[in-house]
């Protein structure tokens, strides 16, 4: 199963500056979310989680599409990530 993974809003910048991650997970047909925001958090992740994950599911501030639609629409951090599935997490949080 391939996922794809795609940040903006200043997410990249915790994550090596990178706005497109593909993953392949080779043993399975679909993850949940929750998983995939986890797995993502344990080694994609490369400073400040907390700007990322509040109580294992992102934190408040950051849009979560799947396949260019919002997640509520699928069922939010319950939903199953499938193949070729492209997840885009926008973060609404600015310093200033």
């Amino acid at each position: 199963m391939k996922v794809k993974i795609e940040l903006s809003g200043g997410l990249e910048l915790l994550f090596d500056k990178k706005k497109v991650h593909e993953i392949e997970f080779s043993d399975k047909n679909e993850i949940p979310l929750k998983d995939l925001i986890l797995y993502m958090r344990d080694n994609l992740l490369k400073e400040r989680s907390e700007l990322f994950v509040v109580d294992d599911t992102v934190r408040p501030g950051i849009l979560v599409l799947i396949n260019d639609a919002d997640w509520e629409l699928f069922g939010g951090i319950s939903y199953n990530v499938e193949d070729k599935d492209t997840i885009i997490f926008i973060s609404t949080l600015h310093g200033g």
